[in-house]
Order: structure tokens, then C-alpha cells, then sequence
């Protein structure tokens, strides 16, 4: 029996200035440049369109300072994915810059895990630190969509396509998880925020940003498990990511995760 495989996309739509002060824990150089790209995922394949996270829409980015080079939405386009017809639409978390445009995904199936729901609407979005990193909108559009019968939950480890499995890490957020899917160059690891870096992973140096810093780094070791490799772990927000991979024709914030690393 054929085992499946599919093609994964990142698409860049926004980016931050940093340095290592802004976004490490542990700054190796405080003063390093280290800026963040925003990223939405596609996987296509056996007759099949699933879109990992939302990204957020040109006013939120003003808001919180981010340069909004493009609308997620209009990156899908750019591949011939209308948002109306995708029928799954993973987020790894709940923090603003993942789960926004749930209206564009008028038919989608949205999945989450149990404890990211029970996190963003729990007692820790009561204290201000925690719940910066959420949009009430976006929260409040959750509920919504669970009302509407919209919402699948998993606990932990579950198949939602053929060969494609989500994975519960926690750490960065009370319910982060993971992607994983079979492609052709071997098992891809989609790992969001679980890992903003591939400097996070390899260095063991953690995004500031932790809701449980000990299941933040046994997140690393999960990703490594299910990864073919280390180029086969894709951060989160890494820069380095649109570098290594191949562009999709001549768009340059378009990336082909299924084909080998350019260099």
C-alpha cells in the first residue's frame, strides 16, 4: 500500500525587528539582531487542503508594532487555495498572531486542543501577563465556533488525515502542539511555536514567552523524535526558514517545506 505524502508551504505575511534581549531567555549577545517572520502553513495533498494557523489582519499588526507585508489570506490565494473551501484548519495556539480570520474559513473545521481552550478561557487570562498574548476577539470567536458544532478537540496525539498527526507539547502555551506530515523527502515536523527558532531547538536557548518552561524543553525532545531531522523540524518564526528552502515560483515569501533545503 502506497504510504501518503504531501506538500507543505510556508507563507510569510509579516515581520518584527529584534534582538536577542527581546525574544531569548538566556541572551548569548543581548544586543544580536534576531528578528521574527510571521508564518501561516499549507499542506496539500491526497486530495486534500489543510491550513496550519491564521496569522492576524493589518490593524492587529499596527497595533503591536508588526510590519504586515501581505494578508494570509491573499498568501493562500497565491498558492489557488481559497479560504472558503479549506475544510481543516489547525491552530497550534491561541495567541493572537495564529488564530485571527476565522471568518474567512467560512466552511472550515477549526482543531484545537483541549487544553488550549481550557487555558484561554480559564483563571490564567486573568492575570495580564498571561493574556497579552491573546486577542478577546479571537477567544470569544473560539466559543462562537464551538456553539456552531465548528470545533474539534483532541487530547493529546490524533491521525486527522491520512498519515497526518497532531501532537500535544504545551510550553509556550497551556495547549501548544505540533504537525507532523509525511512528505516527500521525509516525516516534517510543523512545530509553530513550540520552537520560534531552529536556534531555540539546537541551542536549547527558549523563546521568552513560556507558560511551562519544563514542558517548553520536553517539546523539543518530542519534535526531535518525530522529525526526520533537524532541517526537517520547521520553526515557528525563524527568518533562516525563507533562506533554506526553495521559493514557489517567483513569489520570495512562499516556501516549498517538502523539497530538500537549498543549502
Amino acid at each position: 500500500m502506497r504510504s501518503p505524502q504531501y506538500e507543505v508551504f510556508a507563507l510569510r505575511y509579516a515581520r518584527m525587528e529584534a534582538t536577542q534581549a527581546d525574544v531569548l531567555i538566556f541572551p548569548e549577545d543581548h544586543a544580536a539582531p534576531m528578528p521574527l517572520d510571521f508564518y501561516i502553513w499549507a499542506i496539500r495533498g491526497e486530495g486534500r487542503t489543510i491550513v496550519l494557523d491564521t496569522g492576524f489582519d493589518a490593524a492587529s499588526g499596527k497595533r503591536r508594532g508588526r510590519a504586515w507585508l501581505r494578508s494570509p489570506i491573499d498568501a493562500l490565494k497565491t498558492l489557488d487555495i481559497d479560504p472558503a473551501t479549506v475544510e481543516d484548519v489547525v491552530l497550534s495556539h491561541m495567541h493572537w498572531d495564529h488564530a485571527g480570520h476565522w471568518a474567512e474559513f467560512s466552511n472550515a473545521r477549526f482543531h484545537l486542543q483541549d487544553a488550549e481552550m481550557a487555558y484561554c478561557t480559564g483563571r490564567c487570562m486573568g492575570h495580564p501577563p498571561l493574556r497579552r498574548t491573546f486577542d478577546v476577539q479571537h477567544v470569544t470567536t473560539a466559543v462562537e465556533h464551538v456553539f456552531a458544532e465548528r470545533v474539534t478537540f483532541h487530547d493529546g496525539t490524533e491521525e486527522i488525515a491520512p498519515g497526518i498527526t497532531l501532537h500535544l507539547v504545551g510550553g509556550h502555551s497551556g495547549g501548544m502542539q505540533v504537525m507532523r506530515v509525511p512528505t516527500a523527502r521525509g516525516w516534517v515536523v510543523l512545530a509553530s511555536d513550540a520552537a520560534h527558532f531552529w536556534y531555540n531547538i539546537r541551542k536549547r536557548n527558549p523563546f521568552f514567552i513560556v507558560h511551562d518552561l519544563g514542558r517548553l524543553m520536553e517539546g523539543y525532545v518530542l519534535c526531535e523524535k518525530l522529525a526526520d531531522g533537524p532541517d526537517h523540524i520547521i520553526p515557528g518564526h525563524d527568518p533562516e526558514v525563507r533562506r533554506r528552502f526553495p521559493h514557489v515560483g517567483t513569489d520570495p515569501d512562499t516556501m516549498a517545506l517538502h523539497l530538500e533545503p537549498v543549502d
